[in-house]
C-alpha cells in the first residue's frame, strides 16, 4: 500500500496530559513514540480530551492517570523511552529522501544526528548518561537504536512505500462531546483508496494475553480516522522492532462502535473521579516501572493534596476498573 507523500499534521497540546507516556513511569515498559514533557509548571485542570496513552493509564491505574493528568507530577526520562523517540524520528524522516536512497545504512547513520536534535530540545536528557564519562553506555545505547532501525528493513521495504502521512496528529469530537486525539506513526493509502494505519513499537511483541492493549490503541486511531474521514481503515499494523514481529488486524465498523462505547464508559469513569477526587490505586506488575511509588498508598505513600475543587459533601460511587496494564477493561 502507499501513494502520495504528505508531511505529518501539526503538533498540538492537549488537556489530558499528552500523547506520550514515555518516561520512567509504568507506561514506559514497552515502547515510546515521544518523550513525555511532564512538568508541574501548568496549573491543575480537569481533563478535556482523551488519547490512547491516557486511556491506558486509567485502565492500568486510575491514580497514575491522576498523577500524570491532574497533578502533572514530573517523571524521569528513561533510556528505553528516549531510544524509542530517536528511532521513531529516524523512521519518520527517512521518507524525506527519494526511494532509492532509503537504505539501512543511511538510516543507521541518522541515529546520532536525531539524538543530538532531541538533546538540543531536551537538554535534561543528558542526565541519562551523566555517570558515563567514557561514553561507553551512550555508545551501546546508540548501537541498540541503530540495530532497531536496521531490523525495520527486514520487516518493511521503504523503497516501495510512499506514506500519505507521518506522525499525523488527529483529533475528533464524538457526538457525545468527548474529544479524542493522538498521533499516528504512519498512514498508507493504496491506489484503490484503502487506508492502513501503522504504529512502530521498539519493544517486543506482547504475549497473546497482553495483545489487547496495543490493539486497543490502534482501534482508537481507527475510530478517530473513521469519524474524521468517513472511512474505516482497511488494516491496522503494529511493527515490533524489538522482536521482529508484524501484527495486523482488519477492523470492521462493529469493532469501532464497540471501542466508542468503551471509551464513553471510560470517560464517564474519569469524569466521576475528577468530580469526586476519588482516584483509586491499582497494584499490578507494572508498578515497578512507576516513578510515583513515594506518593502511592499502595507503597505507603500519601498523594499530594487534590488540586481541583470537590463540589458538595456527597461523592459518587467509585467506578471499578479491572484488566491488566496493557489495556483490558471492564467498567461496572
Amino acid at each position: 500500500m502507499g501513494t502520495s507523500t504528505e508531511k505529518a499534521g501539526p503538533d498540538a497540546a492537549g488537556g489530558d496530559g499528552g500523547q506520550g507516556g514515555a518516561t520512567g513511569g509504568s507506561g514506559a515498559a514497552g515502547d515510546a513514540g515521544a518523550v513525555a514533557d511532564v512538568t508541574t509548571s501548568r496549573p491543575a485542570a480537569g481533563p478535556v480530551s482523551l488519547s490512547p496513552s491516557r486511556a491506558s493509564d486509567f485502565m492500568q491505574c486510575p491514580l497514575l492517570y491522576r498523577f500524570r493528568v491532574i497533578d502533572k507530577l514530573p517523571e524521569k526520562p528513561s533510556p528505553a523511552a528516549t531510544r524509542g523517540t530517536v528511532v521513531h524520528a529516524v523512521l519518520e524522516r527517512l521518507f524525506d529522501a527519494p526511494a532509492a536512497q532509503r537504505t539501512a545504512g543511511g538510516a543507521r547513520s541518522m541515529v546520532p544526528g536525531e539524538w543530538e536534535k532531541l538533546l538540543a530540545k531536551r537538554p535534561e536528557l543528558a542526565g541519562l548518561f551523566e555517570d558515563d564519562p567514557a561514553g561507553e553506555r551512550l555508545a551501546a545505547w546508540l548501537a541498540d537504536a541503530e540495530a532497531l532501525v536496521e531490523r525495520w528493513f527486514t520487516l518493511e521495504d521503504p523503497t516501495r512505500l510512499e506514506p500519505a502521512d507521518r506522525e499525523l496528529y488527529v483529533e475528533t469530537v464524538l457526538d457525545s462531546g468527548l474529544r479524542l486525539r493522538g498521533f499516528i506513526d504512519r498512514v498508507d493509502v493504496a491506489p484503490t483508496g484503502e487506508v492502513r494505519l501503522v504504529d512502530y513499537k521498539t519493544g517486543k511483541a506482547p504475549r497473546p494475553e497482553y495483545a489487547d492493549g496495543p490493539l486497543f490503541q490502534m482501534k482508537f486511531y481507527a475510530l478517530v480516522m473513521w469519524r474524521l474521514r468517513g472511512l474505516v481503515p482497511r488494516r491496522l499494523q503494529l511493527v515490533y522492532l524489538g522482536s521482529g514481529d508484524v501484527l495486523t488486524y482488519d477492523p470492521a465498523e462493529a469493532d469501532l462502535l464497540g471501542v466508542e462505547r468503551k471509551l464513553l464508559a471510560l470517560w464517564d469513569a474519569i469524569q466521576r473521579a475528577t468530580a469526586t477526587g476519588d482516584w483509586r490505586p491499582r497494584r499490578t506488575k507494572l508498578c515497578g516501572w512507576c516513578d510515583h511509588q513515594a506518593v502511592c498508598p499502595e507503597f505507603g505513600g500519601t498523594p499530594p493534596p487534590y488540586p481541583l475543587p470537590v463540589p458538595g459533601p456527597g461523592r459518587a460511587l467509585p467506578v471499578e476498573v479491572s484488566g491488566e496494564g496493557q489495556g483490558r477493561m471492564d467498567l461496572v
